[in-house]
């Protein structure tokens, strides 16, 4: 009876795609909410940015200092309120000047306790809620620079899901994200490039093989945020960095590609003109 009992065949693993409906509900929810308040304007869509900048501070503090209502999230929240709040109002220099008064007095507060991941948060969550904004302010072109680049990450982050639990394979950085595999990568990057090519429909004047490249280099950066978001949860000993979005976990974990990809396209519209970041991003010029 015991040898039949050690005998028996291990219970089967859950269907990976049994969170599947969980997540692509919560996952159309925030689409849609993201794209109506991007069609609205710059204003509503800083608002959108700054809630989520709120709630990935909250989760910083949560995941690095093990606390939430403390002292230093209430300096990297009013860091958030305020660099939004310039970026807005066409001040985007000055936004990254608060962002770094908010890292040096965060820095002050926690000095000796981790101070320097806690100073970084600022960083990690301010830069890329400034960039999106400096370029949905850029007139028309705002509209379609910004969709271009979340639409690039979201592809990127879909084929990279379906791909990899469909086709497995090798694994992309086993001891950082056990989950990533080349095939999901793969997928990633050329469901990336294709969106990007598809704007050059919507935008006038745009280069597809332009824009083809640029599609291949945000799904590369995004995923490369991924993985460094993976880093930071595997250094700090959590799965997720919160359970805010049903079968997504936190919005960091959310967005983590988005940060790096909205970062890069920031500082590539930034070399290129400086005055028009939008148009730099999408034509080159």
């Amino acid at each position: 009876m015991h040898d039949e009992a050690r005998a028996a065949p291990q219970r089967l693993n859950p269907t990976p795609w049994r969170d599947l409906r969980v997540r692509a509900m919560a996952g159309a929810v925030l689409a849609l909410g993201a794209f109506l308040l991007l069609v609205a304007g710059q204003r509503p869509f800083a608002l959108l940015v700054l809630a989520i900048a709120l709630l990935m501070s909250w989760e910083w503090g949560r995941m690095v200092r093990h606390n939430t209502w403390d002292v230093p999230f209430a300096v990297h929240a009013g860091a958030m309120a305020t660099a939004v709040l310039l970026a807005v109002t066409g001040l985007p220099a000055l936004s990254l000047a608060v962002l770094g008064i908010g890292a040096l007095v965060v820095l002050a507060l926690e000095f000796g306790r981790r101070s320097t991941m806690s100073a970084h948060g600022v960083f990690y969550v301010g830069l890329p809620a400034v960039a999106l904004l400096w370029l949905r302010g850029d007139g028309p072109l705002g509209f379609w620079a910004v969709l271009m680049v979340v639409g690039c990450v979201v592809a990127t982050d879909t084929a990279a899901f379906f791909a990899g639990r469909q086709f497995g394979g090798p694994k992309l950085w086993p001891a950082v994200s056990p989950n990533k595999t080349w095939a999901g990568l793969i997928g990633g990057v050329s469901a990336s490039a294709l969106v990007a090519t598809l704007f050059s429909l919507a935008v006038t004047g745009a280069s597809w093989e332009r824009l083809l490249a640029l599609g291949v280099g945000l799904a590369l950066v995004s995923q490369a945020g991924d993985l460094a978001e993976s880093g930071l949860k595997r250094l700090f000993k959590v799965k997720d960095t919160s359970s805010l979005i049903p079968g997504h976990g936190g919005f960091m974990d959310r967005m983590d590609g988005l940060v790096a990809a909205a970062t890069a396209a920031a500082l590539l519209s930034l070399l290129i003109n400086a005055k028009a970041p939008a148009r730099a991003l999408l034509l080159g010029s």
